[in-house]
């Protein structure tokens, strides 16, 4: 029998699968990358991380993903799971901000725009935060501020480093000046932790926008960026109609940053953990046993060379 044969035997008999399933499966067997439009088998590019295999480009990923990504298997512990948002101005637009939190919260499967935990990185314990763009577009409202903060202190008394992703649209407007409150709270826990000298690193992934930016996503010891983020304050047009001139095509992406000096260095997702563990690795504080091994070999080596 022909493949030809084989293919219109099928369609005149019908699918032996319930109606339905065998489109569904197929919906999620391959992947169109929306920079170049490559078909990419989904099971491949899961593996490689979600990046696509011919064009590099970054597909968006959210906060579940990112945490088993980045944190060594069966070591995560999720903290301050249960604050919850709530309406403190009962702003409503088209609905009440408080039915839109629910839909969101029922959609996402997220009390808010952030999950924060500690974990291990190869083997390296640290305290992280992930922001996830599909709530209200990462919005920093006062959930995600204590988070953050309480997330920051722990990492301070425990001594441990701080990962911040950040994925976000800037304040959450429905919360007006408590939500622009939380810069400067999360500013000042940083503050603490810098004093304390402990790493904070910031992770700027594709959009890191509006307050976000203007706070806790710029205060790192080592800034790293994804490739192609888009990364700013105020949006392009403001910007041009404000200088009144025409602004790079590139402007406001990682590598336009980095160029100019405001980010340390571009990562690939691919290559983030393990970057992450050779920073962490590197500023681990040298312990006085560490430093006295260290004295005593370099005796050794100075009575072993000759004169």
């Amino acid at each position: 029998m022909s493949l030809f044969d084989w293919f219109a035997n099928r369609q005149k008999s019908g699918s032996t699968t319930p109606q339905g399933q065998e489109r569904e499966i197929a919906d999620g067997l391959w992947t169109k990358c929306e920079a170049c439009g490559a078909l990419t088998y989904t099971k491949d590019l899961r593996s490689n991380q979600m990046v696509c295999l011919e064009c590099d480009h970054h597909i968006r990923i959210f906060s579940d993903e990112r945490i088993s990504q980045m944190i060594d298997a069966d070591t995560w512990v999720a903290i301050d799971e249960g604050l919850q948002p709530v309406d403190p101005l009962n702003f409503r637009a088209r609905k009440a901000y408080i039915d839109y939190i629910r839909d969101t919260q029922e959609k996402t499967k997220l009390a808010d725009a952030v999950q924060t935990g500690l974990g291990q990185i190869e083997g390296h314990p640290i305290a992280l935060g992930v922001m996830d763009f599909r709530f209200m577009g990462g919005s920093m409202g006062s959930v995600v501020g204590e988070k953050l903060t309480r997330l920051i202190e722990r990492a301070t008394q425990q001594r441990l480093p701080v990962v911040i992703v950040c994925a976000s649209g800037g304040a959450r407007m429905q919360e007006g000046m408590l939500s622009l409150m939380q810069m400067a709270k999360i500013s000042g826990a940083l503050q603490r932790h810098q004093e304390n000298r402990l790493l904070y690193i910031p992770v700027l992934t594709h959009p890191t926008t509006g307050g976000v930016t203007a706070s806790f996503a710029m205060l790192g010891d080592i800034i790293l960026a994804e490739p192609k983020a888009m990364i700013a304050f105020a949006g392009r047009r403001v910007v041009e109609q404000t200088l009144r001139e025409k602004l790079p095509d590139d402007f406001q992406t990682s590598e336009y940053l980095l160029q100019h000096g405001l980010v340390d260095a571009i990562v690939s997702r691919t290559q983030l953990k393990k970057t992450l563990a050779q920073l962490i690795r590197l500023h681990q504080p040298v312990s006085s046993t560490s430093h006295l091994v260290q004295r005593s070999g370099i005796k050794a080596l100075t009575k072993i060379a000759p004169d």
